[in-house]
């Protein structure tokens, strides 16, 4: 009796707490709708100007950058001394922020402190006249967490970054980058996760609610279709509407969707023909209307050329401002221009977000984040996301009789923790390759370590500065060209020595796009003869030579993979790097990384390669010329790619014409292995939903865990098909050997829709569908079949984004 009674009162206790906190959040937001119309009432025109356009930028350059950083920060001088006051005074709350919102205390509307960056926080490291330092954690780089293929992981990396923004006053990280991996020369790739959306789309919205778990904001970026940095100020994105909603689009749909993030960064680009900020169909229709998108919309720093038009389209914020354009809003609402209205909503949606911010909510900053905790997060991320290329006869994990080590390679001394540009962190220290190895208990080769750090030291006071602007003033480190080493010295360390491990450096950044050459996408000779004349070398003594992969984004690895007896892909993996690599190498971890991003055997396999980066075209129109407009260091050129390979990105074009690659989308390998079998559906016909079921069994000798992977191959009906497509992933939990466990997946129609945009539409075809589980792309293990027997409307969306001519898709015919 007392027990029902006990149940009875949990169930009206619970039915209570239900409804109050119901009417709470109503109520709430009834106070917060109340508070933003009671100040936009109260603001005069010039004040919202004010607020809808940033306050600038502002550098501490070194003496030897001084003229440019004057130039930078002349473009935010206001002749209002009140403006000018308040503009000085808030750029010292977070000194290196990337901008700043106004802030009108008698209006009770405080600045919304907006800073990078994608690998973690960026701000400047030490301040004028005090001895504190402000270092930030440097994060394993996107493309690395992607490899993870675990969104818990990558929401526990969210969560430490996050912390970081709370303490040190920053309301809004400007991440996580998540624009599709559509050619692997963009300069950018490295703070983009994947070439599939969806696998784009999970890690994204882990990283967005990670982070505002601490109660600050981020900003998903750069929305859409920005691919490429050549001319990224001006590039035309011409693009069907299918392979915009299908690829480019999907993963921030799920972003939003799932994540629910504060604000949205409109990208440089044209798409279709218009700057993405000054797009309403990108901006309202889609993002707002199509996807119920609550918050604010900024633009790119110095992205677009009408500011009139970016407030209609919905772009809320400019960034990162300058005192002209506030006078062109303020002069077009005065002409009728601008109406007004357009005005406070723009105005509102900043309110809004200013609200849940923690500066509002007066949140006293500790500027004290626990570091040592996040460094702990990032060895044990980076180690999780490695993925391991090759490994013949079991080299590794390397044996317990392996004690002495040769290094070759220059990027084992000064290592790579992560890309240049905006992407870049402020970290105290990065762990080289040689400290891992110090740390893992082995023994480096002193002789072979002297020469490095001479020709290391020697080299950089040559080599010249970068030709990118971006990289010099944020400080990236670009790799030396591999030095020479004579036969005898290479003998030697073969002889004294147990194993080798050869490090190849890669870095790129924000501003430029890499080249199809010898030295990026390619190795130089010199890397070549390295990895040949050491493992040869050693190979002759009886032992063994690794390769470590230190790049951010895809090489060509088929000519020379196979010539050493390990490759292991560590990507840019963080401040604690070499204790990283040296986790996997020695077993402490068992690597369970999987390609985000396929490997192709030559450049000319990739199917975007005779499109990217596009070309020149010819100005048809006096407003067409090049021009200045903005907020940008570089020379607009009136320029366009075609995106003729539609929807078939990655390996949905490998795959679907059968070009061989050297490494598949979802491969690699672990120190044990995994047996997939079992697989179940729920149901033989398809009724809203099915359920998949598949064991995993460890069936090596070391505890590890696997990547499940399921694909769908659609029937060919009326929308044309790959071969297949991911539409659902899961990571085991460490599987002891012999442990088995069981992974479902459910698949909604949407999981199984692809978009007619004849009739702006996601539609299930009706047909036999293919369930396919595996650990890669190309290593199914297992598959079932179910039917959909009639055609299903999932979702009708707005027409939006249609391309400016038609273009031909690709074709079985053409491959």
């Amino acid at each position: 009796m007392r027990m029902k009674m006990k149940r009875k009162l949990f169930l009206i206790t619970s039915v209570f707490l239900i409804v109050f906190n119901a009417k709470c959040i109503k109520v709430w937001c009834q106070e917060k709708d109340e508070i933003i119309n009671k100040i936009v009432t109260s603001m005069t025109l010039k004040e919202k100007a004010q607020l809808v356009v940033g306050t600038g930028m502002y550098f501490e350059l070194p003496d030897s950058l001084a003229s440019l950083g004057s130039a930078v920060n002349a473009l935010s001088n206001e002749t209002d001394p009140s403006y000018s006051e308040m503009v000085n005074r808030i750029r010292k709350y977070v000194p290196g922020a990337a901008g700043n919102t106004a802030e009108f205390p008698h209006l009770g509307i405080t600045t919304q402190v907006l800073a990078d960056g994608p690998a973690g926080l960026r701000i400047q490291p030490r301040r004028k006249g005090e001895e504190k330092t402000y270092y930030c954690t440097a994060f394993p780089v996107a493309t690395l967490l992607a490899s993870s293929w675990d969104t818990s992981l990558v929401y526990e990396v969210g969560k430490a970054m996050g912390n970081e923004v709370l303490e040190y006053g920053v309301d809004v990280l400007l991440a996580p980058g998540m624009n599709i991996q559509r050619n692997p020369l963009c300069g950018r790739n490295f703070e983009y996760y994947s070439e599939d959306p969806l696998v784009t789309g999970m890690m994204a919205a882990a990283m967005v609610k990670g982070i505002q778990s601490n109660g600050v904001g981020t900003s998903i970026k750069h929305f859409a279709v920005n691919n490429q940095e050549t001319n990224r100020m001006s590039v035309n994105a011409i693009i069907s509407e299918r392979a915009l909603r299908e690829i480019y689009l999907k993963g921030f749909e799920i972003a939003v969707k799932e994540g629910r993030p504060w604000t949205v960064m409109s990208s440089y680009n044209k798409i279709n023909g218009i700057y993405a900020s000054e797009s309403e169909d990108l901006l309202t229709k889609i993002l707002r209307k199509d996807w119920g998108f609550h918050g604010y919309v900024m633009t790119d720093w110095g992205g677009g050329s009408d500011v009139i038009a970016q407030m209609k389209a919905g772009n809320d914020l400019i960034m990162p401002g300058q005192p002209a354009q506030i006078r062109s809003i303020i002069d077009a609402v005065n002409k009728g221009e601008l109406d007004v209205s357009v005005l406070n909503m723009n105005v509102s949606r900043i309110l809004k977000i200013m609200l849940e911010t923690p500066r509002y909510k007066g949140y006293r900053y500790t500027n004290n984040p626990d570091l040592a905790a996040h460094a702990a997060v990032v060895r044990r991320s980076a180690s999780e996301g490695m993925v391991l290329l090759e490994n013949r006869n079991k080299t590794l994990p390397l044996d317990s009789k392996v004690k002495n080590v040769a290094v070759f390679g220059n990027t084992s001394f000064d290592i790579i923790s992560g890309g240049t540009g905006s992407g870049d962190v402020n970290e105290a220290y990065t762990v080289s390759l040689i400290e891992g190895i110090e740390n893992a208990g082995l023994t480096p080769d002193r002789e072979l370590m002297g020469i490095y750090k001479s020709y290391i030291e020697d080299a950089r006071k040559k080599q010249g500065r970068s030709t990118n602007w971006l990289t010099v003033m944020m400080g990236g480190k670009m790799p030396l060209p591999e030095m020479s080493l004579n036969n005898d010295l290479i003998q030697r360390m073969a002889k004294n020595n147990d194993i080798a491990i050869i490090t190849i450096g890669r870095n790129s950044g924000e501003g430029a796009d890499r080249k199809a050459e010898e030295g990026d996408f390619y190795l130089s000779s010199a890397e070549k003869e390295l990895i040949n004349r050491v493992s040869e070398a050693f190979h002759r003594e009886g032992k063994k030579a690794v390769v470590i992969l230190n790049i951010g984004g895809v090489i060509e690895t088929a000519s020379w993979s196979k010539i050493p007896d390990a490759v292991l892909l560590a990507w840019q993996p963080g401040q604690e790097a070499g204790n990283s690599i040296m986790d996997v190498l020695t077993g402490k971890i068992n690597p369970s990384g999987k390609l985000a991003v396929t490997f192709p055997l030559s450049y000319n396999d990739v199917p975007s390669s005779k499109s990217f980066p596009g070309k020149a075209v010819e100005a048809a129109k006096e407003d067409d010329r090049p021009d200045l407009s903005g907020f940008s260091f570089t020379r607009r050129v009136p320029w366009e790619a075609i995106y003729d390979e539609d929807i078939y990105v990655g390996y949905r074009y490998y795959d679907t014409f059968e070009v061989p690659v050297a490494y598949e989308f979802g491969y690699g390998l672990s120190y044990t292995a995994f047996d997939l079998s079992n697989l179940r559906l729920s149901s033989p016909i398809f009724d809203n939903e099915i359920v998949v079921s598949v064991d995993i069994k460890n069936i090596g000798s070391a505890p590890g865990r696997e990547v499940v992977q399921l694909y769908v191959g659609a029937p060919s009906g009326k929308i044309e098909k790959p071969e297949q497509e991911l539409r659902a992933f899961s990571k085991t939990r460490l599987l002891q050997p012999g442990e088995t466990e069981t992974v479902k997946f459910k698949l909604s129609a949407k999981d199984l829709s692809s978009f007619d945009d004849s009739v702006s539409s996601w539609i299930v075809e009706p047909g036999k569908y293919t369930v396919k589980i595996g650990n890669s792309s190309q290593k199914i293990a297992q598959t079932a079949n179910f039917s959909v027997n009639k055609k299903n409307v999932v979702e009708k969306v707005n027409k939006a984004l249609l391309p400016e001519r038609d273009f031909k898709r690709l074709t079985r015919n053409q491959k």
